[in-house]
């Protein structure tokens, strides 16, 4: 998961994660990781429309962004 973190700050790419929030309800957040820290994440969050940080331990998967094809 670190691997796609990095790939996301290098080209600032939109990656998808499942995020256990504080009420322990899982949200689907797309985000572009700014930054990396031991426990954390700091990443452009596109549903809040803001810097956010999130935990590492409440990111539940991760995953590129499939791109949709068509007319």
């Amino acid at each position: 998961m670190k691997g796609l973190f990095l790939r996301s700050i290098e080209n600032k790419e939109k990656i998808i994660i499942f995020y256990m929030d504080s009420k322990s309800q899982v949200t689907q957040r797309f985000v572009r990781v700014i930054s990396m820290r031991d426990e954390s994440i700091v990443a452009f969050c596109y549903w809040r429309k803001k810097i956010r940080t999130f935990k590492l331990e409440n990111i539940l998967s991760a995953g590129p962004v499939r791109k949709k094809l068509g007319a």
